[in-house]
């Protein structure tokens, strides 16, 4: 359950002193909102503690209600008595360090953005909780670019990636008109979001992000590795030769080059607007031999989209 979604994640703020009413008392629940939208680390503290009286009132309701009586003493006096004590019992047992609230807190906490003491930043957004979006002027092209939603979050695998190779794509990005993210999205996709990096004779990386074959007119450096293509359908293990950089810049430059400069993909410079077509455009014009390839890349690029939107 997100508790963040009981109250919204706006009703955060609130007055510290709320801690001295009673746990079910609504005057001390409507202070919670009183300040909404100044979420600050002693609002969240109080709302989790609020959040936790509340469960543990219940929790000794239910408790007494299972405690067997004889009916003697009981009178609606004798009940409101009851459940006042109920009240303060569960205002005195919420709190506690190592508690349910520190954890209540600490999701609040990461809900909206907001470190709490003693703890670690908050992580970058992976798609299933609020996040900042970028402003539109930071995304260059991609701004115009409507994302996807995946399936599945974007992973700190992912988002690792996209942080490290960001800055690299919009310079490139502003020399070529490539948009950023689509470049990011095929780095990820080709490399396993830099897991599977194509490397050099000795193990060291060939900075090649796009699996870039070496053709006979290519004159730098060469990593020879095994590698998956797909003959009539049918996948097959083959020893292929690919480019090898100085650096991973100098892999998005080729890269941009390659796809600006090649008339085998005039088409596919027209299709910036759109991750599907872009992608397919790629694969009609023989980019790579899987006959997935333009389906995958387009969830690749629509994930590097999400990413570069709460990314900071």
């Amino acid at each position: 359950m997100s508790f963040g979604s009981i109250y919204g994640t706006s009703s955060l703020s609130s007055s510290v002193g709320a801690s001295r009413g009673l746990a079910a008392d609504s005057q001390s629940l409507n202070a919670l909102k009183l300040d909404a939208g100044k979420a600050t680390p002693e609002t969240i503290k109080e709302t989790a503690k609020q959040f936790e009286s509340l469960f543990m009132r219940e929790l000794v309701k239910s408790m007494r209600d299972a405690t067997e009586k004889s009916g003697l003493l009981d009178n609606p006096g004798s009940d409101l008595g009851t459940d006042l004590l109920d009240q303060q019992l569960a205002v005195q047992m919420s709190g506690q360090p190592g508690g349910l609230s520190d954890m209540i807190a600490q999701q609040l906490a990461r809900q909206m953005g907001v470190t709490m003491p003693g703890s670690a930043p908050p992580p970058a957004s992976t798609g299933s909780e609020p996040a900042k979006v970028r402003a539109t002027t930071d995304l260059g092209l991609d701004a115009k670019i409507t994302p996807v939603k995946t399936k599945r979050p974007p992973t700190e695998t992912q988002g690792n990636f996209v942080r490290q190779h960001s800055d690299t794509a919009s310079r490139v990005e502003k020399a070529t008109g490539i948009p950023a993210s689509f470049m990011l999205g095929q780095a990820g996709h080709e490399t396993g979001w830099g897991k599977f990096e194509i490397k050099v004779k000795g193990g060291a990386t060939s900075h090649n992000l796009f699996g870039i074959k070496a053709g006979a007119s290519w004159t730098g450096k060469v990593a020879e590795v095994t590698t998956t293509e797909y003959v009539n359908g049918v996948a097959q293990k083959q020893v292929a030769r690919f480019r090898a950089y100085d650096s991973y810049e100098d892999s998005f430059k080729d890269y941009a080059r390659l796809i600006s400069e090649s008339p085998r993909y005039a088409k596919v410079r027209t299709q910036t607007t759109s991750a599907h077509a872009f992608a397919s455009g790629l694969q009609k014009a023989g980019y790579a031999t899987d006959p997935e390839y333009a389906a995958k890349l387009s969830r690749a690029i629509n994930t590097t989209l999400q990413l570069r939107r709460v990314q900071v």
